[in-house]
């Protein structure tokens, strides 16, 4: 009875180890001692069976010497299961072979025992503790030691493949953040070199002007992008750099409007980089601004109700072979979609859809 309230507890206390919250808390830090303290914990329930198990039959001293050899047998059959036979045989799926070397284990692990342990050691069979206890007991303790290292050999590979999983997903979120960053189009900052360039023969303000601009914005590419966040000032500052270089292209004649309110916010709220700037371009491209009259790009940025709201509506090209297919944006909406979702889960709203007046809107909203 008491080793069937032991294996009970065992079995308990490693349901609420393996429990999903249990496990995801203790995986984001310290998974590897997860795994250690697992072996550990089970090492010293199994010595504490043993030892009351075996003074069911034996007294001091060879109740001692007994419970050590035990222990040091167990833990090289726990560690054939969980070295070998698990990676070997069950991780490669080959189920049937595992589950007919476990039983051979299970077999001549608790034979090595039952015909060694009453011949090394002066065990006393009575009329109470006979030896079918015996025998009851060496069965029940070499099916859990084969059993447990089973199951933590298993789990192990499923740890393995979560903290890979965790760090494949924090990969791809670099990947996108870097697709982020390079989104910046090379051929646009290539032209405005060259504009540069040509205008510098006859020096005027907007040569200058250029300069400046192109000066803020590789700025922010070179050293802002590199940061997990920056403040909402300088993402917005970005916007107008890119935005201001466009009107220097267009001499000063595109419609591009910006209405930011809560000014005093934008130093003390941080966002990762280039979200808003990705989508400030997508709306360049797709607009038509600088191509087809009416065309325009509207800006806006404010806080209501503890949100964060940044909203960009734009004109939709009516000659969609201008500005490419309006498809393009999905990559980068979606790469935005996953920063977002790494940073805010749960907090925010993103929506990206034609609106009235063949306009486009792109509204994304933060909970602070």
């Amino acid at each position: 009875m008491f080793l069937i309230i032991n294996i009970v507890f065992i079995l308990l206390v490693f349901r609420i180890l393996f429990n999903a919250k249990v496990l995801k808390r203790l995986m984001e830090y310290h998974w590897g001692f997860l795994l250690k303290f697992q072996h550990i914990f089970f090492l010293l329930i199994f010595v504490i069976i043993t030892f009351f198990t075996e003074n069911y039959f034996l007294d001091v001293p060879e109740l001692i010497w007994s419970v050590l050899s035990v222990i040091i047998f167990n833990v090289g059959i726990y560690s054939l299961v969980y070295f070998y036979l698990v990676p070997e045989f069950y991780l490669s799926n080959k189920y049937p072979e595992f589950i007919l070397f476990a039983l051979i284990t299970f077999l001549v692990s608790s034979l090595f025992r039952i015909l060694l342990e009453p011949a090394v050691f002066n065990m006393n069979f009575n009329e109470s503790l006979s030896n079918t206890k015996f025998l009851y007991n060496v069965y029940t303790a070499q099916g859990i030691v084969i059993l447990v290292a089973s199951f933590l050999g298993i789990t192990k590979d499923k740890f393995l493949i979560e903290q890979d999983f965790k760090d494949l997903g924090e990969e791809k979120d670099q990947l996108y953040l870097d697709l982020l960053k390079s989104k910046m189009n090379p051929h646009f900052l290539l032209n405005t070199l060259n504009n540069i360039y040509s205008k510098s023969f006859q020096p005027s303000e907007n040569t200058s002007e250029s300069i400046l601009q192109l000066s803020k914005l590789l700025q922010y590419i070179i050293y802002d992008t590199s940061k997990e966040k920056i403040s909402m000032a300088q993402e917005l500052s970005s916007i107008r750099s890119l935005a201001g270089l466009y009107q220097l292209k267009y001499n000063n004649v595109l419609n591009i409007a910006f209405t930011i309110e809560d000014e005093e916010t934008i130093e003390l709220i941080d966002v990762p980089p280039s979200v808003c700037l990705t989508l400030f371009e997508n709306a360049l491209k797709h607009s038509a601004v600088g191509i087809e009259e009416d065309s325009h790009i509207h800006v806006s940025y404010k806080i209501r109700n503890q949100e964060l709201l940044f909203e960009i509506i734009n004109s939709i090209s009516r000659k969609k072979n201008l500005v490419g297919n309006m498809n393009d944006s999905g990559l980068g909406n979606e790469a935005v979609i996953n920063i977002l979702e790494k940073n805010y889960a749960g907090r925010f709203t993103f929506i990206s859809e034609p609106a009235e007046s063949n306009n486009y809107q792109t509204i994304l909203k933060i909970k602070l």
